[in-house]
């Protein structure tokens, strides 16, 4: 009776031992197995998360200090005044500091969402229901926000293309004025009547900057079909010169005003091109200045305005009376500044556009609001 009873506690015993065994091995399997996993998922998640953050932050320093590509290196050296205005650092700064903002957020979302599929994953949960569910939500999102989708996407590549920022003068086809706030969704400008206007990012189909790198005066001056086309050239560039020389204005004109000529013979006048290359947003201060000198020079040395002329035929006469020519007054050469005089820039539309931008909330700009 003790070796029966000795052979039943006997098999008792090696039962208990090995469904012991059985169960540490499979603690130890799982204390080893899911954890180990989750942890590493974990860790390659933190990693790449760290990483591409990091990469982020210095794709935007990089936006934020490096030189602008418009007109060149060259141009850049030669025309320091547009480098270091501090209007285009803080637009590159705002414009840095929205791409980081988004590219950061979408990078933590997209990480995210794939360490908790892996980690619902390895613990057995399946992840085909969220996966259809994730599927079907986003069909439905994409078909009732295409609008919204399309101004972010709109917005987001306008301020990475750098196709205008705050302060710039912008044409965006329905409107036009100075930028005060370039956000992902909306684009909000000011006309010249001060109206404010918000522009949806979907909506820009083209986008004319009148203040990236540089501007140009374009000024065609009419005159009479009498007058020298010679003699009213040398003047027109005298007139220019002589603005391109002052101390006032010499920071705004970047290169030499240009007479390209005879620009249009229209019925009642030869129509001249002056041209001059200026700083961004100083083309129309230009242009009034010199309109102001050429009106003075021209009075000074008698160089006549086109009017509306007729020819009037009269019969049975052998000659018809010629208008009377205005005479240019004696003397030497009229020297351009003496008759024009020299003013000083007046205010322009740079000066509004910097006191615009300075009222503006640089962290709304960086939130896209």
């Amino acid at each position: 009776m003790n070796d029966a009873l000795s052979a039943v506690l006997g098999t008792d015993t090696a039962e208990a031992t090995e469904a012991a065994s059985e169960t540490a091995g499979k603690v130890a399997q799982f204390l080893l197995d899911e954890p180990l996993k989750i942890l590493i998922v974990l860790v390659v998640c933190f990693v790449a998360r760290y990483l591409l953050l990091r990469l982020i932050s210095r794709v935007a320093t990089g936006i934020a200090t490096g030189a602008s590509r418009l007109g060149g290196r060259g141009t850049a050296k030669r025309h320091g005044l547009l480098e270091s205005s501090p209007l285009l650092n803080e637009r590159r700064e705002q414009r840095a500091g929205t791409i980081a903002s988004v590219l950061k957020s979408a990078t933590t979302l997209v990480l995210g969402i794939a360490a908790v599929m892996s980690v619902l994953d390895i613990v057995g949960v399946s992840i085909a229901p969220f996966l259809a569910s994730a599927g079907i939500a986003g069909v439905a999102i994409g078909f009732g926000a295409q609008a919204l989708v399309k101004d972010f996407l709109s917005g987001f590549f306008m301020l990475a293309e750098d196709q205008y920022g705050v302060g710039d003068v912008v044409d965006l086809g329905d409107a036009s004025g100075t930028v005060e706030a370039v956000g992902l969704r909306v684009t909000r400008l000011r006309d010249v009547q001060g109206t404010v206007w918000y522009v949806r990012n979907g909506e820009i189909i083209r986008v004319g900057n009148q203040s990236q790198g540089w501007a140009r005066a374009v000024l065609d001056v009419s005159v009479a079909y009498g007058e020298d086309v010679a003699n009213v050239q040398e003047v027109l560039q005298r007139v220019g010169d002589a603005l391109a020389a002052e101390e006032d204005w010499k920071p705004l004109v970047l290169e030499r005003p240009e007479v390209w000529g005879v620009e249009q013979m229209a019925a009642d006048a030869i129509v001249l091109r002056l041209v001059v290359k200026t700083a961004p947003l100083q083309q129309w201060a230009v242009q009034r200045e010199l309109r102001r000198r050429i009106k003075a020079v021209f009075d000074a040395e008698g160089i006549e305005f086109p009017f509306p002329q007729r020819t009037v035929w009269l019969r049975n006469e052998d000659a018809r009376p010629q208008p009377p020519k205005q005479q240019r007054r004696p003397g030497s050469e009229v020297d351009a500044v003496s008759a024009a005089g020299s003013h000083p820039p007046p205010r322009s539309e740079a000066d509004v556009s910097a006191e615009t931008t300075a009222d503006v909330d640089p962290e709304s700009v960086r939130r896209g609001s």
